[in-house]
């Protein structure tokens, strides 16, 4: 689809802009649009139910995705921004993530943290300002106009000097209800491709658990397992537990305040972290420990071939896995699977990756995230086919792994190519580079 050009243009004097069309004004955020003007006074009942919106609960391309419901006396105590319908939150604070949210419709409790700024429309048409400030000139000059090293900052009176486009209102009215349509028919497709992903995923995993617990013979006689959520699996199998098919390990983390004596370059011993976990063959690692370290605390080098299970993190952690490709120590947070003569490594892999749903039935912890245990590990139900039987599932798997892999990575770049089509779109309209007026007048008189 092409679009018109504005018939002049002009110089905006920022550089991340670029020429807008003649006619349009340059102002600062803080001539069209208030920050921060609600806040939770300490006074505030303790009892007071408030659905709390943190900065990892939002995203650039979609908005707020999560909220917490907690009492004011229970939060913490950055809970504190009061938001209404048009604000748009923007993070302060590690900008390069990009949390930016237009606020539509939201409860009459949402309280967002002192980490966003809260920016009120007041001479400025509410959508066209959201879709302003989601253009990546404005994202761009935030990271860049942001200090710090590891939490790199803004504060909202410099993000308030920070200039943006400003056509005449009937054009800014015009602007944002295009893109409200254009928008929609682009996320209506990305949504499409969101659920063929979680659909493929589900395939995926569907495969897995079908062939390491009931074999790829449909045909071969049955037995109970014993075990009710297993049901039934091929009768020439033997039902065992994982303590009995392999030894278990974990790890330790070498004292982080000696990084000289413990932690070492590249050429150091790969040390492993439940987020390096892939749920696949491990390569390499982020951080690397010294022989000192595996002599002075509880790491050891685990040989290629070891399963590894998360065993803390809570449910979004415990069970992710991984199967070392390179001989490496590990952490504390992670259960290590040693190689034996009873199971293929990567036979084991597969049916790790089957229980991952299961742990959490036997975590235990009075914190907020439940961990499992090596014993738990070790005493996991397990039915076992003879080694031949184990590779050639592992061969089957491989080949349906990788083609599911094929369609969902073909899947998530198709959904990328529509969010950056959006995201131009945005840009290209909110800036000028296109002139969509014909366009929303057009779709109005219809």
């Amino acid at each position: 689809m092409s679009f018109p050009r504005y018939a002049e243009y002009k110089d905006s004097g920022v550089p991340r802009l670029g020429w807008i069309p003649t006619g349009w004004e340059v102002s600062p955020l803080k001539a069209i649009a208030s920050c921060n003007d609600e806040v939770l006074q300490e006074a505030t009942d303790s009892d007071l139910l408030i659905e709390y919106v943190e900065i990892s609960g939002v995203t650039q391309e979609d908005g707020i995705v999560t909220t917490d419901s907690m009492t004011f006396g229970a939060a913490p105590s950055r809970a504190r921004r009061i938001v209404r319908n048009g604000d748009v939150l923007i993070s302060t604070v590690r900008t390069y993530l990009r949390a930016i949210a237009t606020v539509t419709d939201p409860p009459v409790n949402l309280i967002a943290s002192t980490g966003f700024a809260a920016i009120r429309p007041r001479r400025v048409q509410p959508k066209f300002l959201g879709y302003m400030l989601h253009c990546e000139f404005f994202m761009s000059e935030v990271i860049a106009r942001s200090v710090g090293i590891s939490y790199p900052a803004i504060n909202a009176s410099e993000l308030m000097t920070l200039k943006g486009p400003v056509p005449p209102f009937d054009e800014q009215v015009a602007i944002a209800r295009f893109l409200d349509r254009e928008t929609a028919k682009i996320d209506a497709l990305i949504e499409e491709q969101k659920r063929l992903i979680e659909l493929l995923k589900e395939k995926r995993q569907a495969v897995i658990s079908q062939a390491v617990t009931k074999g790829l013979d449909p045909n071969v006689p049955m037995k109970d397992s014993g075990v009710e959520w297993l049901g039934k699996v091929p009768a020439h199998w033997s039902m065992t537990r994982i303590k009995h098919c392999c030894m278990t390990t974990s790890g330790g983390t070498p004292n982080t305040s000696m990084p000289e004596t413990y932690y070492a370059d590249e050429t150091g011993i790969p040390w492993v972290r439940t987020m390096d976990l892939t749920n696949e063959i491990l390569m390499s690692v982020e951080v690397y420990i010294t022989d000192q370290a595996i002599r002075d605390t509880a790491c050891r080098i685990l040989p290629i071939g070891t399963v590894m299970v998360a065993m803390y993190g809570g449910d979004g952690t415990v069970g992710k896995n991984g199967l070392l490709g390179i001989p490496a120590a590990v952490n504390q947070a992670i259960c290590g699977l040693l190689p034996s003569d009873a199971v293929v490594p990567d036979f084991m892999l597969r049916y790790v990756q089957f229980f991952r749903p299961f742990w959490m039935v036997g975590a235990e912890s009075s914190r907020k995230d439940p961990n499992i245990s090596q014993e738990i590990v070790r005493g996991a139900p397990m039915p076992l086919p003879s080694k031949s039987e184990q590779l050639a599932i592992v061969d089957f798997l491989h080949l349906e792994a990788n083609r599911l892999d094929a369609l969902i990575a073909e899947a998530q770049r198709a959904m990328e190519l529509l969010q950056e089509r959006r995201s131009a779109l945005i840009s290209a309209a909110v800036t000028g580079k296109i002139d969509v007026r014909g366009r929303a007048e057009a779709k109005a008189a219809a």
